[in-house]
């Protein structure tokens, strides 16, 4: 059987292939208030029905304030329970398991409210100045993501993410190009994990299942994060019992990167074997016969597609086509499946 194809285990939760579609911001949420609407439900279901193992929702925010853009979906509130519930039903109906991303933007949220960072540094000349957090607002957020994951629990997800990636609030804590903070959130490498790890640990006492963790692997910056302490994050999410960890790169602070297919899989490479934690290979990976080889030379131990799953959302029989793999049908679509 291809590798792609063959199920994996996260505790208890069984993917049927490691097809994993990437959490992407759709900026769908007309009425501002966080609440999924139907664009989300065929946009996120159409994915199940094309066999995608894992389909997770986009950054998901944990706090009003923590929207990267007010039309994003959010679950600071009960209210967006239902919503969420219903989705979880139509995604488990095509066999699909389900993962929600929490998320908080940090200083690139782009709202008319204040926003926050864990120092007074505004991203480019285009954005707000953030108010730098207090210990209080800290331990806010941190309740924030806990009530999120208790709220995710209740709706039916299969696995919690939590957004460390990509520039936004958690990134901005880890980096020492956002992070100068001269408390016990700031300085070492040690203080920047700190709001990460209690992060995860908040969120451990309401949820009882997977949890993965995405991060930006490379800032592409010299004064940034180095491999090494990427690999030192890596550990300490080990140590706290983090299933995966998502490889993504950039966003951090402006810069122009050099995009090529599977450009960031050597570092989610060398961290898989490094430290002997399950990885995720994200970044333009676009064929069956790519992720294939990805999956084969143990490079990660699932692929997350992006771009090409909104090309395609029959992706997963792209690839099983390619490879000469005989994917199951949805019982709606046998007739057009061979």
């Amino acid at each position: 059987m291809q590798k792609l194809f063959t199920p994996i285990h996260f505790q208890d939760v069984e993917l049927k292939n490691r097809i994993v579609m990437s959490p992407m911001c759709m900026y769908s949420c007309y009425n501002q208030d966080g609440m999924i609407t139907p664009f989300h439900f065929t946009h996120l279901v159409s994915r199940a029905v094309g066999q995608t193992g894992l389909v997770i929702t986009e950054a998901t925010a944990v706090q009003p304030e923590g929207r990267i853009s007010a039309q994003d979906l959010g679950i600071w509130d009960d209210a967006h329970i239902p919503g969420l519930t219903e989705l979880n039903e139509q995604l488990h109906a095509y066999g699909a398991k389900t993962g929600i991303q929490l998320a908080h933007a940090g200083r690139k949220a782009e709202l008319e409210s204040e926003i926050f960072a864990p120092s007074a540094i505004r991203f480019d000349d285009s954005y707000k100045v953030p108010n730098e957090m207090t210990i209080d607002d800290i331990k806010q957020t941190i309740d924030a993501f806990k009530q999120g994951a208790r709220r995710a629990k209740t709706a039916g997800f299969d696995i919690v993410e939590i957004h460390g990636a990509h520039g936004y609030l958690i990134n901005e804590f880890l980096s020492p190009l956002t992070n100068k903070r001269t408390d016990q959130y700031g300085g070492s490498p040690e203080n920047r994990y700190r709001f990460l790890s209690e992060i995860i640990d908040a969120v451990k006492t309401e949820w009882n299942g997977p949890i993965f963790v995405r991060i930006s692997t490379d800032e592409y910056h010299e004064d940034g994060n180095t491999l090494d302490n990427m690999l030192y994050f890596a550990e300490e999410m080990k140590k706290q019992g983090i299933d995966l960890i998502d490889c993504s790169s950039g966003g951090v602070v402006p810069a122009k990167v050099n995009t090529y297919p599977g450009y960031q899989v050597p570092r989610c490479e060398t961290i898989k074997h490094e430290t002997a934690i399950a990885t995720g290979a994200v970044g333009l990976i676009t064929t069956g016969k790519q992720a294939e080889e990805i999956l084969q030379n143990e490079r990660a131990d699932v692929v997350v597609i992006g771009r090409a799953l909104l090309r395609n959302p029959y992706w997963a029989k792209a690839a099983a086509d390619e490879l000469g793999y005989d994917i199951e049908a949805p019982i709606q679509y046998e007739r057009g499946w061979r």
